[in-house]
């Protein structure tokens, strides 16, 4: 486990330190790159609040791994809200507007992205398996105790980052303005 989490530790810091290095050569700026990156740190608060709430413990591999995808559709969420308000800040009258512009015009994507992939996670969140060759639904099956951490991380983090995406992140371009 301890070579696990130093694996784990190393690869999620050199994949923030691509990420911010790709994001600051595609948006040209520090604080957009810093904001991006900020929402994937926080979002973590939501994995250790899913885990509470399951009563779950936070297991090095798999949780880890959740923490490491969960980063993934995070910074997706935010790379085209900050997009988007980059490009309509050149054509709003202020840069408020640009921000209600952006939130009415991203709403959906965003909204689309975090339904579908918690709803297709909840069976394995509730360690539910279907298995179709007898037609049975198994609850608490073996099979779905391995993935029960990793899909807790991504479900309750990527709800955590959805009112970070949709909250903090428009506030904090309004701070930039």
């Amino acid at each position: 486990q301890a070579a696990a989490q130093t694996f784990l530790m190393k690869a999620f810091v050199v994949a923030i330190f691509l990420m911010a290095i790709i994001l600051v050569t595609q948006f040209n700026s520090f604080y957009s790159a810093f904001l991006i990156l900020s929402a994937v740190i926080m979002s973590t608060v939501g994995v250790m609040l899913g885990l509470l709430v399951t009563n779950q413990p936070f297991g090095i591999v798999m949780s880890g791994i959740g923490v490491i995808a969960l980063a993934g559709i995070v910074v997706n969420n935010n790379i085209v809200l900050i997009d988007t308000y980059d490009r309509l800040k050149t054509v709003s009258a202020t840069p408020l507007e640009a921000i209600l512009r952006t939130g009415a015009q991203r709403l959906r994507p965003v909204m689309l992205t975090t339904v579908t992939t918690i709803l297709g996670l909840m069976p394995m969140v509730l360690g539910v398996n279907l298995d179709f060759t007898t037609r049975e639904v198994l609850v608490g099956a073996p099979s779905t105790q391995w993935w029960t951490q990793l899909s807790t991380a991504i479900a309750f983090g990527l709800t955590f980052a959805t009112v970070l995406t949709l909250v903090v992140t428009p506030s904090a371009l309004m701070l930039q303005a």
